[in-house]
């Protein structure tokens, strides 16, 4: 996150009031809290922020070495040659101290700051904020849902001088923490949406959770909030802090500043009148749904109170656009992936969407499709020769620019690139334009229409798809990461096919996290990954002796498991390196009673012997697997396990000359045996928010979707599907949608055993599941040709499936078919 000139290391160092040790000069624009982004290394500030699954510290040595030169620190480091050649500022706690300096750099504006909280539509509101009033004014605003207590920080030292307006959104969690984003923020004009059940678990109940919301407003100028909502009005009223504060109210039902009347839906759109100052005004927005008219008029006040004209406003909510809450990765066109992000067209969502971008390995080329930055403030040459900065810096290879403004500016751009005077112009050009192997980013303005690229560009399929939210994915592992000791490492599971989710997406994604290794079940597994960037260290948990010479290739890490094997895979890693100067990784499974693969206590002495003598295998790791860690009732087989697996490590160890690295825990012993940590631990289905023990805040990583291909009609007495097993007894509105058990949808889950949901509501199925598709009881539901369909994701989790299937969650994910188009998105 950037300004415009920055402030040197100097005034920096008096604002925070730390320890300084500055030893070269230093002015900074951008402030840093994530090592792995790309970013101007000489006028950046990291600061090393601590949290329950990281610890900032520990990547100063390596940033140093990439040129960061200036640091926010707890402790200095031990390294002298650092403390000689970089700038750093000791301080108590490093996120207060970017908080402090978020506060002083707010403090040098008086522009009207609108401050959004909520327990719903909160980024909705900003957004379209910024849409009504981007014609007028340059406004800065939150990124996407920055509104956390880093998030907020960031997005605050986004002002710069040019700035008119800014908005800025503030979520929290729990008590106590709304005061240091009202500091950062310090809003004239503030916003409520409305309190719902977010995070209630933390708060005693809504009322201590208004409380602690309206602490934004505690210093403002005006509030804005809904009368109805009687819970807030009550507090406000309440609330000594805000006595000199001007309300600015509206209501549906009661005295209001803007009291809403008649509202009617017209096919897609909604008519809104209500009066204000005692004159009749209107406006149309293109939704229909409840959230979206009361965010709409939330918006609507926020305009009044700034003085827009009536008809002004009319005019522009009738094109209010849907916000695009997610960056979508999916598979494009001669081997491909195509980023979509054609919904904001901003400097800093820019920034954003590069950065995932630059998380992407599986192809070696990154081309970015850009339109014109629309109403950003800045000069056209001021504003793309940044942006020509933030390409290289991110090693962007192509860029093809879209607009008159970006093709004004092409003389910034190095390396490859074409520009065209609109989308047309490209679209017309397409045809003849190199695109292969490489990832592609679409950065456009929503007027550009950038969906017409993207369809091009994406590869065709059917209307089910799997969508993986990698943000929650990447939560998960933090949650089960902050279980960990210090220093254990984390061996995450990607076999079949990352449990249905897709594998090289998945991998990579798990590698920008910093997991320490990969687990893949058979060598072609780990072979697809090496191709697609992936450089972790893999273990194959399932090898062939076919497989050996492709793993030697692609330096994938063999388990070995019976004495037989062991023999068979030393015959072909002495024929590989014949000199015995390579030392070949293995990892040692020990079978402590689950009796499926492994070596027992009594074969360990051969085991040892023949490694030691072969002179050409390192063990990297010895392991085991419990039967049993999910089920209570088998503790103490558990207990025995463990104990029995100790005994057989401390057994190997000293017979070689370096250190073995053991494991034990699955997902379920990470939560249930904390003492058996070891050196590392295996995550697997806990990755993609599913464990057998619960007890966790997981986030479900996958959703299934579909379409309605058919809807028709059928009488009393109608059969549906093959077999003729289920026949209507009235007359009923049956939907046909494009899943069957090809694509992995179980036909146990036929003949009403389980439902998916359309628009919400649930839908059973009915008749058996085809191999293709399947039908659905749709009777007095509002559905048409084309709706989507939900068959596991959010309000219908795995578990409901796996329990009317007769089976466990990991069987229904495994079983999605690859044919089953996955889309992989981040928030």
């Amino acid at each position: 996150m950037s300004i415009e000139d920055g402030y040197e290391m100097t005034q920096i160092a008096d604002w925070l009031q730390g320890e300084a040790s500055l030893k070269i000069p230093g002015r900074i624009r951008y402030l840093m809290t994530d090592s792995r982004k790309g970013a101007d290394l000489s006028h950046s500030l990291f600061f090393a922020l601590k949290g329950s699954a990281h610890d900032g510290h520990g990547f100063i040595p390596e940033l140093f070495g990439k040129g960061y030169r200036h640091f926010v620190v707890e402790h200095m480091p031990d390294d002298q040659r650092l403390l000689d050649q970089a700038n750093f500022i000791r301080v108590p706690d490093t996120m207060a101290a970017l908080q402090k300096l978020a506060k002083r750099h707010r403090d040098q504006f008086s522009c009207p700051v609108i401050g959004i909280t909520g327990s719903n539509g909160k980024t909705i509101v900003k957004e379209w904020l910024y849409q009504l009033m981007q014609e007028d004014k340059a406004i800065v605003r939150s990124p996407r849902s920055y509104n956390s207590q880093l998030g907020v920080a960031l997005s605050v030292w986004m002002m710069a001088p040019q700035d008119e307006l800014a908005i800025f959104e503030a979520g929290i969690s729990q008590p106590g923490e709304m005061q240091a984003l009202s500091r950062m923020i310090a809003p004239t004009i503030g916003l409520i949406t409305n309190i719902g059940h977010a995070h209630d678990e933390h708060f005693k109940d809504h009322i201590q959770k208004t409380t602690e919301k309206l602490k934004l407003f505690h210093g403002c100028k005006s509030l804005i909030y809904c009368r109805d909502h009687s819970l807030i009005h009550e507090q406000v009223m309440a609330d000594p802090a805000l006595k000199e504060v001007i309300l600015l109210t509206w209501s549906r039902v009661t005295k209001a500043d803007l009291i809403i009347g008649k509202t009617k839906q017209d096919g897609p759109s909604t008519s809104i009148q209500a009066t204000y100052h005692n004159k009749f005004i209107n406006i149309t927005i293109p939704f229909t749904d409840e959230a979206s008219v009361e965010n709409a008029i939330h918006c609507w006040l926020v305009m009044l109170h700034l003085g827009y004209d009536p008809e002004t406003i009319n005019n522009r909510m009738r094109f209010l656009n849907a916000v695009a809450m997610r960056l979508e990765l999916k598979e494009g066109i001669h081997q491909c992936s195509v980023i979509n992000d054609f919904y904001n067209s901003d400097l800093e969502s820019l920034t954003i969407a590069l950065d995932f971008l630059n998380q992407q390995q599986q192809h070696a080329k990154r081309t970015v499709i850009l339109s014109d930055l629309l109403q950003s403030g800045l000069g056209k040459e001021q504003l793309y020769r940044e942006i020509a900065q933030r390409l290289e810096r991110r090693q962007v290879d192509r860029l093809i620019g879209v607009g008159p403004d970006i093709s004004s500016q092409s003389g910034l751009f190095k390396g490859e690139k074409q520009f065209y005077p609109d989308t047309d112009a490209f679209l017309a050009a397409l045809p003849g334009l190199p695109f292969h192997e490489e990832t592609i980013l679409l950065k456009g303005a929503r007027s550009f229409g950038f969906e017409r690229i993207s369809r091009l560009l994406q590869q065709k399929a059917h209307d089910t798809v799997l969508e993986v939210n990698l943000g929650a994915l990447i939560r998960n592992l933090n949650i089960f990461r902050s279980k960990l000791e210090p220093g254990t490492r984390i061996m995450a599971m990607v076999k079949a096919f990352s449990y249905g989710s897709g594998t090289y997406e998945v991998a990579n994604a798990l590698q920008f996290h910093r997991v320490d290794y990969l687990a893949v079940a058979y060598a072609d597994e780990g072979m697809a990954l090496r191709k697609a960037g992936i450089t972790l260290p893999i273990m194959v948990m399932s090898p062939q002796p076919a497989s050996f010479d492709t793993m030697f290739m692609h330096t994938l890490e063999a388990e070995i498991y019976s004495l037989s094997m062991l023999d068979t895979f030393i015959e072909a890693a002495q024929r590989r390196h014949p000199d015995l100067t390579t030392r070949v990784p293995i990892h040692i499974k020990i079978d402590t009673g689950m009796h499926r693969l492994g070596f027992l206590e009594e074969e360990l002495n051969q085991m040892i012997v023949k490694i030691r003598n072969s002179r050409i295998l390192q063990i990297k790791s010895i392991f085991t697997h419990l039967a049993a860690s999910d089920e209570p009732v088998h503790d103490d087989f558990s207990h025995e396990q463990i104990q029995r697996f100790k005994r057989c490590a401390d057994a190997v160890q000293p017979h070689f000359a370096y250190p073995i690295m053991r494991h034990v825990l699955n997902t379920s012993g990470i939560q249930r045996f904390p003492e058996a940590q070891f050196d590392m631990v295996r995550l697997g289905i806990g990755l993609y928010g599913l464990t057998p023990v619960g007890g966790l805040d997981l986030h479900p990583a996958g959703t299934l979707k579909t379409t309605i291909t058919q809807i028709k009609k059928v009488q009393p007495g109608d059969s549906i599907g093959y077999g003729r097993t289920d026949r209507a007894e009235k007359p009923m509105d049956i939907a046909t949608v494009p899943i069957g058990y090809a694509d992995g949808y179980n036909r146990r889950l036929g003949n009403g055993r389980c439902h998916m949901l359309v628009n919400g509501k649930p839908a059973p199925t009915i008749g058996n599941i085809c191999m293709d598709m399947c039908m659905l009881d749709v009777t007095g539901m509002i559905a048409r040709e084309g709706d989507e369909v939900i068959a596991f994701g959010d309000g219908l989790p795995i578990s409901i499936l796996a329990q009317a299937a007769e089976t466990i969650p990991y069987e229904i994910l495994a079983a999605i078919s690859q044919r089953v188009k996955r889309v992989y998105y981040q928030e």
